[in-house]
C-alpha cells in the first residue's frame, strides 16, 4: 500500500479537502508544531490502494533574506546589496518549525500531492514544500512519478474530486517568477530604504515615520496619490456662465432645459446670449426623438473590481477586504478570490451555482425567476487563464457570516446573479427646443425592462419626471430665463478605488499584491485615509515623491516597474530567462541608486523646508555621558535621544514610553539611564542609551537593555536581577522588574512572558544564593505586617519562586499586553543566574515537585 502525503496552504483548507476526499471517514491529530493538523484515511490513488496523510503549511514555508553581516545597517554599504550581498532562504516563521514538521510527516511517503493555492505564489510554495520533503521520501523507481499538483478554484465536492482525478505538475517557471520578484524587491527596497532612512533620520527629528522606505511598487503607488495632490494644489478655478431656461408645459408643472452650448467663459458673451433670448415668450419644439437604450449587465467579478467596490461602496480597505474574501474562500462560500479573469469557461456550472441561492430571502424571487425563464449567458470578458471569476459557491445567511463577511458575500452574490440576468432596457426621449436662435435640450428616461438592476438596485436608472407629450412645432410658454455664474472645481483626492484602477492600468503590482502596497503607504505615514476612503498624502509622502522627481523621475513613475512586471510574467510563461531578467533589472537599479546617492542634496533641500533639524526637535530628558549636557528626547517615530552638543543620536526601543530612571547613571559610561515601558499591563526595563547602541560586552548585541546586560556588579544588570530561565522560550531569562512594586513582577528579557508575584510586598530582592533543585536565584521578600500572606503572621521569607511551596500560590504567569520585535529570543552565552541546570530539551523547567505551579504552567504554555 502506498503512502501519499498531501499538503494544502492553510490548516482549514486541509481539513475541508480531506473531509471531501475521505467522505468524512478520517482520523485527525495535531502535528508536532501545534499549528497544523494531520488528517489520515485510506482510499484509492491512481488505481492502487493508498494511505493518505493530508496536512498543510501556513503560507510561505521560506522567506528570502541576506546572510550574516548584510542584515546589519551599520556594517554594510547599501550599494553592496545589489550584487555582492549573498541571500539565503530562511524559515518564514521559525517558531512553527515547518520544515521539521513536513519532514516528519513526509518521511517514508511514496508520493506527494500539492494542494497549494493555484496562483504563482502557490506554485512557489509548492517547491518550498518539495525542497523540505523530497530528501526524506522513499526513493522512486527510475520512471515512477511521485510529484502531483492539484488544480482547483473552489472548495466544493465537485471541484475537489475533479482536481484529484486530473492531477498535473507544479510549474517551475511560475515559481521562478516569484523568486525573481522576491529578490528584486529585497535588494532594491533594502538598498534605497537603508540609505534614505539613515540619511534623513540622522538630520530631521519630526519625520514621524520609523522607516523611510522605498519599494519598486510601493513608491509608484505613492506617486499616483501625490500627483493628484499636486493637481489639487495647482488648480486655479475659472468662472463660467450657463444659460438656463424653464418652460411650463402645463399650469402647475415646469421643465428645466439644458443649453446646447453648455457654458461660456466670457461674461460679456454670456450676457449677449441672454439679451438675445430674454424677451422671448415661448419655446418652440424643434424635434422629438425616442430611442431604446441598453445598460449592460456587469462583467463577471475579478479581484480588482471586488477590491474597488469593497472600498468605494462597502467602506472596506483593500487589505481588509482581501482577508475577508480569503476567509470566505477557505470556508467554502466563494470561489478562489485572486483572479484576473472576467470570463466564465463554457463548461462552468452557472445554473448549479444559481440554484444554491434559490432560498435566500433577499434574492430568492429573482433567482427562481431566472431558473424558470432561463438564464442569460454572461458577457464575454477577459480570460487570463488563471481562475474562473469570483463566484458564490454555497448559500449563506447573515447570521452565519456576520458583519463585513456578510456584506462582501452579499455583494459577490448579487454581482453573480446580475451577470446571468438580462440587460437593463430603457426608453430615452430627447426634446430639442429653440428660444430665438439658441437651442436647448431636455432628456427623459423611462425604464422598460429593469433586468439586472433589480438585483443591483444601485445601478438602476434614476427616476425622473416624465416628459410631456409633444410634437415638432409645439410652443411652450417660458417661465424663466436666467444666467447662472459658476466656477470650475478642483479634483478630489484619490479614493482607494481610483488608486486600484490606476495601479491595474499601469501594471503596478498584481491582483494579490495591490492591497499590500496600498496598506504599506498608509503604514509608513506617507498617506492618511480620509472620509470616503480618500488618500491624502502627508508632508513626508509629498516631499519624497517631489524629491524622486527632482533626482530621477523613473523611481516614482509607473513605467519602469510596469516593464519589470512584464518581464516577470515572461519568466512565468517560460519565455524569459530568470537569471538574465534578474541581472539586467538589478544593474539598472544599481546605476539609479548610485545617481540617487550622489544627488541626494536635491531631495534634502525639499526636506529642509518641511521638517525641523534634530537639534531643534524634542525636549530635554537625560544627560549625555560625554558632555554631561541634557540630551533631547525626540518622541516622533522613530523615538530617539539626540545630544546637540556632541551631535550624536541614540536609538531607543520603540512602541512604548520613555522616562528618566531616577537620575541613575551607567557605571560604564556615565550616561543617565532611562526607563522603557509598554504600559501598566506590559513589561518595563531600564537601559543606558550608549550601551543600547554600542554593546559593551562581546556577548551583547545592539538593542539590549539593562535586563540583558552581563555587567557582573551593576545593580540594574541581568547578573544582579536575573532569577531563572523563562518557562516558555529557549533563550530568555526572567528578570525582576525592580520598579514594579507594590504590584511586583518579573519579565522575560526575550519573549512577552510576565510573572506577577508578591502583590503588596514591601520589598523584593534577588538573593546571591541559588536553589539546590533548579539553580534559579532565591528571592527575599518583605511583606507589610497587615497584608502578609505568609503563615504565622511572618513578614519575611526567602525561597525559590519555582520550588518553594510557600510561594506557589503567590505567583501568576501572564503575557505582556504588547510585544515588540526587539523582544525576540537571542543567541550567545550569558553570565548570570538560573541558566542551564534543571532544563530539559525543548526549554521546559524540570519540575522536581508534582505540585510545582510554575512547572505546571510551563507544561501548559510550552
Amino acid at each position: 500500500m502506498k503512502t501519499v502525503l498531501m499538503v494544502a496552504e492553510k490548516p482549514s483548507l486541509a481539513q475541508s479537502i480531506a473531509k471531501i476526499l475521505s467522505r468524512g471517514n478520517m482520523s485527525s491529530r495535531k502535528g508536532l508544531n501545534g499549528a497544523c493538523s494531520v488528517h489520515e484515511y485510506t482510499g484509492s490513488f491512481i488505481g492502487q490502494s493508498a494511505h493518505f496523510k493530508m496536512t498543510s503549511v501556513c503560507g510561505h514555508v521560506m522567506t528570502l533574506d541576506f546572510i550574516g553581516k548584510y542584515n546589519s545597517w551599520d556594517k554594510v554599504d547599501p550599494a553592496e546589496l545589489f550584487s555582492k550581498a549573498p541571500t539565503e532562504k530562511k524559515e518564514a516563521n521559525p517558531k512553527l518549525t515547518m520544515v521539521k514538521f513536513l519532514q516528519v510527516e513526509g518521511r517514508g511517503c511514496d508520493c506527494i500531492v500539492l494542494w497549494l493555492d493555484c496562483d504563482k505564489e502557490g506554485e512557489n510554495i509548492c517547491f518550498e514544500v518539495l525542497d523540505a520533503v523530497l530528501p526524506v521520501m522513499n526513493k522512486p523507481r527510475s520512471t515512477e512519478r511521485t510529484i502531483y499538483r492539484a488544480k482547483f478554484s473552489s472548495i466544493t465536492d465537485t471541484d475537489i474530486c475533479n482536481a484529484m482525478n486530473h492531477l498535473g505538475e507544479p510549474s517551475r517557471n511560475e515559481a521562478l517568477s516569484v523568486d525573481a520578484r522576491q529578490e528584486l524587491d529585497l535588494r532594491i527596497g533594502c538598498a534605497f530604504t537603508r540609505f534614505q532612512t539613515k540619511y534623513f533620520q540622522g538630520k530631521y527629528g519630526n519625520l514621524d515615520s520609523s522607516l523611510i522606505s522605498f519599494g519598486p511598487c510601493q513608491t509608484p503607488t505613492l506617486g499616483f496619490c501625490v500627483e493628484r495632490h499636486d493637481k489639487i494644489q495647482s488648480f486655479k478655478p475659472e468662472t463660467y456662465w450657463v444659460l438656463q431656461a424653464k418652460v411650463n408645459p402645463e399650469k402647475e408643472s415646469s421643465l428645466i432645459l439644458d443649453w446646447d452650448r453648455v457654458r461660456v467663459f466670457d461674461r460679456e458673451i454670456a450676457q449677449m446670449f441672454l439679451n438675445i433670448i430674454k424677451m422671448a415668450k415661448e419655446a418652440k419644439v424643434e424635434s422629438v426623438s425616442k430611442k431604446e437604450k441598453v445598460k449592460q449587465r456587469p462583467l463577471a467579478l475579478n479581484t480588482v473590481e471586488m477590491l474597488r467596490v469593497a472600498s468605494a461602496a462597502l467602506g472596506m480597505g483593500p487589505q481588509h477586504a482581501m482577508q475577508i474574501a480569503e476567509r470566505l474562500y477557505t470556508q467554502g462560500y466563494i470561489s478562489y478570490p485572486r483572479t484576473e479573469t472576467t470570463h466564465y469557461p463554457e463548461n462552468f456550472d452557472l445554473k448549479g451555482c444559481l440554484r444554491q441561492q434559490a432560498n435566500n430571502p433577499y434574492w430568492a424571487e429573482t433567482v427562481k425567476s431566472l431558473l424558470s425563464e432561463g438564464i442569460n449567458r454572461p458577457r464575454k470578458g477577459h480570460d487570463a487563464g488563471d481562475h474562473p471569476p469570483i463566484t458564490p459557491m454555497r448559500a449563506a445567511t447573515e447570521a452565519e457570516l456576520g458583519g463585513d463577511g456578510w456584506r462582501l458575500y452579499e455583494y459577490i452574490t448579487r454581482h453573480f446573479i446580475a451577470t446571468v440576468s438580462a440587460d437593463c432596457k430603457y426608453l430615452q426621449t430627447t426634446i430639442s427646443f429653440s428660444i430665438g436662435p439658441e437651442r436647448f435640450t431636455c432628456i427623459g428616461k423611462v425604464v422598460t425592462s429593469p433586468g439586472f438592476t433589480e438585483i443591483m438596485p444601485w445601478h438602476s436608472i434614476p427616476l425622473e419626471e416624465s416628459l410631456p407629450h409633444c410634437e415638432k412645432g409645439d410652443l411652450f410658454p417660458i417661465g424663466e430665463i436666467k444666467l447662472l455664474e459658476k466656477q470650475t472645481s478642483p479634483p478630489d483626492y484619490l479614493t482607494e478605488a481610483e488608486l486600484i484602477t490606476l495601479m491595474e492600468k499601469h501594471g503596478i503590482g498584481t491582483d494579490a499584491s495591490i492591497p499590500v502596497h496600498i496598506n504599506n503607504i498608509c503604514q509608513r505615514n506617507y498617506v492618511t485615509v480620509e472620509s470616503g476612503r480618500r488618500l491624502k498624502p502627508t508632508n513626508l509622502g509629498i516631499v519624497l515623491v517631489h524629491g524622486y522627481y527632482k533626482i530621477d523621475a523613473e523611481l516614482v513613475l509607473p513605467t519602469i516597474r510596469s516593464a519589470v512586471e512584464k518581464q516577470l510574467n515572461l519568466i512565468a510563461l517560460g519565455k524569459a530567462n530568470y537569471h538574465q531578467v534578474l541581472e539586467h533589472t538589478l544593474d539598472i537599479f544599481k546605476r539609479k541608486f548610485h545617481y540617487f546617492v550622489d544627488s541626494i542634496a536635491g531631495m534634502d533641500e525639499l526636506m529642509e523646508v518641511s521638517f525641523s533639524p534634530l537639534a531643534a526637535t524634542g525636549k530635554p530628558l537625560s544627560r549625555c555621558g560625554k558632555c554631561h549636557r541634557f540630551m533631547k528626547y525626540i518622541q516622533a517615530k522613530p523615538s530617539r535621544l539626540h545630544c546637540s552638543h556632541c551631535d550624536d543620536t541614540y536609538s531607543l526601543p520603540q512602541n512604548g514610553t520613555i522616562k528618566l530612571y531616577k537620575e541613575l547613571r551607567c557605571p560604564l559610561d556615565d550616561f543617565e539611564l532611562v526607563l522603557w515601558s509598554s504600559g501598566s499591563r506590559g513589561k518595563s526595563y531600564p537601559l543606558c542609551p550608549y550601551c543600547y547602541n554600542h554593546p559593551p560586552f562581546r556577548d551583547m548585541k545592539k538593542g539590549m537593555g539593562c535586563n540583558e546586560c552581563t555587567h557582573p556588579t551593576c545593580q540594574h544588570s541581568l547578573s544582579m536581577l536575573g532569577i531563572g530561565q523563562c518557562v516558555e522560550c529557549e533563550n530568555g531569562v526572567l528578570v525582576l522588574d525592580s520598579t514594579s512594586g507594590p504590584k511586583w513582577k518579573m519579565a522575560c528579557n526575550k519573549c512577552n512572558v510576565i510573572v506577577h508575584f508578591f502583590e503588596n510586598a514591601h520589598k523584593v530582592r534577588v538573593s546571591p544564593e541559588t536553589c539546590d533543585l533548579c539553580d534559579a536565584a532565591l528571592v527575599d521578600v518583605d511583606f507589610n505586617k497587615a497584608k502578609s500572606p505568609l503563615p504565622g503572621d511572618e513578614t519575611q521569607h526567602s525561597g525559590c519562586i519555582f520550588c518553594d511551596p510557600v510561594f506557589q500560590d503567590l505567583v501568576e504567569l501572564k503575557h505582556a499586553a504588547m510585544r515588540h520585535p526587539m523582544h525576540r529570543g537571542g543567541q550567545g552565552k550569558r553570565q548570570g543566574r538560573g541558566r542551564g541546570k534543571g532544563r530539559r530539551p525543548g526549554g521546559r523547567l524540570n519540575p522536581k515537585k508534582p505540585k510545582d505551579k510554575m512547572a505546571a504552567l510551563a507544561a501548559y504554555f510550552v
